[in-house]
C-alpha cells in the first residue's frame, strides 16, 4: 500500500474556463464525457461522497485537468485520461484507467472500492 508518495486523478478536460464550459457543453451534446467528472463532481460541484473518499485514503489524491499536468504526468497519461496514477519511486504508474473508471458508472463508492484494490495489490 505504501508505494505510491501520492495519488493523482486527471480528468478528460482542461480546467481554464473555456474548457469548462467546452466540456460542459460537449456533455450537453452527448460529444464528450469524462467518467472521473462524473464520479467526483455533481453538476458543478464536488461530490460530498467523493469529499468524504478522499479523507479516508491512506495516500493523498489530488485531481487535476489536463492543461493542468507537468510534463512528467503529460509523459504518462498523454492519451490515456481520465485516469488516476500514482507517484512510485520510478516514476508515475497507470492505478485506474479510463475503462475502470467507467465501470464504475459515477459511484464514489466503487471508485474507492477499487482503488483499495489496486493499492492493496489487486
Amino acid at each position: 500500500m505504501d508505494l505510491y508518495r501520492e495519488l493523482v486523478g486527471v480528468y478528460h478536460a482542461d480546467g481554464s474556463l473555456v474548457g469548462e464550459l467546452r466540456y460542459l457543453w460537449g456533455k450537453f451534446r452527448g460529444t464528450a464525457h469524462c467518467a472521473l467528472c462524473d464520479i467526483t463532481h455533481a453538476t458543478v460541484r464536488e461530490k460530498a461522497a467523493f469529499k468524504a473518499c478522499r479523507s479516508r485514503l491512506p495516500i493523498p489524491l489530488r485531481v487535476l485537468h489536463l492543461d493542468e499536468r507537468s510534463e512528467d504526468l503529460i509523459e504518462a497519461t498523454e492519451g490515456r485520461t481520465p485516469c488516476v496514477v500514482g507517484k512510485a519511486p520510478d516514476g508515475w504508474q497507470m492505478v485506474l484507467d479510463a475503462q475502470t473508471l467507467d465501470a464504475c458508472k459515477s459511484s464514489v463508492e466503487c471508485f474507492e472500492r477499487q482503488l483499495r484494490l489496486r493499492l492493496a495489490g489487486g
